[in-house]
């Protein structure tokens, strides 16, 4: 039993002081003026995908390659290693940097489509601020631009189409929490037809087109149905023109039956305002009154603006 525990326990020994020798020779190469020696360490550290280690050393010898020869195939390792640390970022910014600088090289291809790349990797949710994205679209175009007949093309148009569906769903949330948002103030609904109306003119084959275009009649009646009665008129023969373009535009739609029935409640809130205003005509006070709270409601104009991309 003794044998058995002393046995083992020179073996964890073992193991240690190998470890610890290993962490030393490497304290030991990364300390070393050696560029030569260091340079080999870090290509074998890369190949065998011991990426941290590889970087500290790549990381050195950028400053210290700058203007030899091998500098071009240190930087492209290099922000390789980064890529593979999914440090996009840096390693984006290292692959422009490359591509610019060795324009001739056999890597400069790869590496302005690896930066290019790695922004859309940096893309990020529908919900969140979306310059990235646009930067990735960029970037992905001028790699197109820069070598229309490389193979990496049709990927990087293939990434350009998943970016701009991604702007697509940000576009049409963001209108359709103006509508969500209505209940709490009626100018949100006017809002969510300017949004939705905007996103279409950005995206003109948008995804979302039947169901925005429904959406816009349903913001229009509900804003209408919630104003004054003094503005329902011209506001519910706006959704009624809004019904009539659904129609025409979407004829096999399932939400056509839904469009005409808001055009048809449309009609009769035109109705129901034309009838409450000669009710109300008769009580001059009360009529009055209204006209009042309509020009101070015309007075105060609220600036609606699109929604943040």
């Amino acid at each position: 039993m003794f044998k058995v525990k002393h046995v083992l326990l020179l073996s964890f020994t073992i193991i240690a002081l190998t470890i610890a020798g290993c962490k030393s020779q490497f304290e030991k190469i990364r300390l070393s003026n050696d560029v030569a020696k260091k340079y080999q360490e870090a290509m074998r550290l890369y190949n065998k995908k011991n990426y941290a280690k590889a970087l500290i050393l790549f990381e050195d010898l950028s400053q210290k390659y700058r203007g030899r020869a091998e500098a071009e195939e240190l930087n492209y390792h290099y922000a390789l290693t980064l890529y593979k640390l999914k440090d996009y970022t840096t390693a984006r910014y290292q692959f422009k940097s490359f591509a610019d600088t060795y324009p001739t090289s056999k890597y400069a291809e790869e590496c302005r489509y690896m930066g290019a790349y790695c922004y859309y990797l940096d893309s990020p949710a529908p919900s969140l601020d979306q310059e990235n994205t646009y930067k990735a679209i960029d970037a992905l175009q001028l790699f197109i631009n820069f070598y229309p007949k490389s193979e990496r093309a049709a990927d990087a148009a293939k990434y350009i189409g998943l970016l701009r569906a991604k702007l697509e769903d940000k576009a049409y949330n963001n209108a359709r929490l103006y509508y969500d948002l209505g209940g709490y103030d009626v100018s949100n609904y006017k809002a969510a037809v300017i949004a939705l109306k905007n996103a279409q003119i950005d995206f003109p084959d948008i995804k979302y087109a039947e169901e925005m275009d429904f959406l816009i009649i349903k913001s229009q009646f509900a804003y209408a149905k919630n104003s004054l009665e003094t503005r329902q008129e011209d506001r519910y023969n706006e959704a009624i023109t809004y019904a009539d373009e659904f129609v025409e535009a979407h004829p096999q739609s399932k939400l056509l039956e839904d469009a005409k029935a808001l055009k048809k409640n449309s009609e009769q809130g035109i109705e129901n305002a034309k009838h409450f205003l000669a009710e109300l005509a008769k009580n001059q006070e009360k009529y009055r009154a209204l006209m009042a709270k309509d020009a101070r409601s015309d007075s105060t104009t609220t600036t609606i603006k699109t929604p943040i991309k």
